[in-house]
């Protein structure tokens, strides 16, 4: 994403098809945040204790799309930044943070 400081590697274009577990061992390995609309990484996180990532999930319908994209943004500038491990859900009316 050019002009906001952040670097975009899309698991879709890059290694589409490959598990969930596979996903969270290559965001722990670079040390990078997890953006995703797949609710299952709520419960690899959670269920099976998973430390040491990231997640933002999206819950989101597509007219919603503008107002998910500036909360992104938001949580990026305000929670990202800090050295803690979180998950972050953000829907159109809010954003709630979980400590990992």
């Amino acid at each position: 994403m050019v002009g906001i400081g952040y670097e975009v590697y899309s698991i879709r274009e890059h290694q589409q098809g490959i598990s969930d577990n596979l996903v969270i061992e290559i965001v722990k390995r670079k040390k990078v945040l997890l953006i995703t609309e797949d609710k299952d990484f709520g419960e690899l996180i959670f269920s099976h204790g998973i430390k040491d990532c990231s997640v933002i999930f999206l819950r989101y319908n597509k007219q919603d799309l503008d107002q998910i994209k500036k909360n992104i943004f938001w949580t990026l500038e305000s929670y990202y930044k800090n050295q803690s491990h979180v998950f972050i859900t953000i829907t159109k009316e809010k954003i709630r943070i979980r400590q990992i």
